[in-house]
């Protein structure tokens, strides 16, 4: 397979196909990559997980800093979107599983996962955990569960997953700044596909909501999906939404 320009390869050739890709689009995480590797192999313990790490950062300065053997590397135009998109054309499992850099999965997140494809979810997540004592925030995250329930609408960082082909037949994620994930998820519904939001737990960083304030990111954050829903165009709600606090660099997202 040739491999597109910017990418580092890191991994022995594959003998048949992984039972997961991970794809991970990061910017500005070296600091983390390597602890985000060693928890995902650890979920995946006894499993054929292949890991995809994909860097905005034309300097690859997340990919610089990626020691473990067996992960792909490859750069591509930061954003989400463009990034995930760009890790599924060298992913080679027939399930795809897109998770943040600042997610943690649960245990037998596979497994499950894969459990529900079989069943026949289109796509599925995680139920929604973030990683803080704050009470508010609890509160916060059982109300992302809830509503990804309701209205069959999980975010990125509840870890979405689904089949690969499906993936690329939906035409993968719009090339858009921000809400790229819950178009995938309308695109899904579209099409007529379940949505499965599985009961174990995806735990998400705190960093955002301790860095801007607990009630002004919620608040935000449901303007911007209304906003959304209402047809305002995602390039003029990415101005709202501003960079992630506490990462390597300046400008991340």
């Amino acid at each position: 397979m040739r491999l597109p320009p910017g990418q580092v390869s890191l991994a022995p050739p594959c003998l048949g196909r992984p039972f997961f890709s991970v794809i991970t689009p990061v910017l500005g995480e070296a600091r983390r990559i390597n602890a985000l590797v060693d928890h995902v192999r650890m979920v995946g313990y006894g499993l054929s997980v292949e890991i995809v790490v994909v860097d905005g950062d034309p300097a690859g300065s997340t990919l610089t800093a990626l020691d473990r053997e067996g992960v792909l590397g490859l750069t591509a135009p930061r954003g989400r979107a463009s990034q995930c998109n760009a890790g599924v054309v060298v992913a080679s499992g027939d399930r795809l599983l897109f998770l943040h850099a600042d997610t943690r999965l649960p245990a037998r997140a596979f497994e499950d996962a894969a459990r529900a494809l079989d069943a026949g979810a289109a796509l599925g997540a995680f139920s929604l955990a973030i990683r803080s004592k704050n009470p508010w925030l609890r509160l916060v995250a059982a109300g992302a569960t809830l509503r990804s329930k309701w209205f069959d609408l999980p975010y990125g960082d509840q870890a979405q997953f689904l089949r690969h082909d499906l993936f690329c037949a939906l035409g993968g994620f719009p090339d858009i700044p921000i809400m790229e994930d819950v178009a995938l998820v309308r695109a899904v519904r579209r099409a007529g596909g379940k949505i499965a939001v599985l009961p174990s737990h995806a735990t998400t960083s705190a960093r955002r909501w301790e860095a801007e304030g607990t009630f002004r990111t919620t608040a935000r954050n449901l303007a911007l999906l209304t906003l959304y829903s209402l047809g305002v165009s995602p390039v003029r709600l990415a101005r709202h939404y501003p960079p992630t606090p506490d990462t390597d660099r300046p400008g991340t997202r």
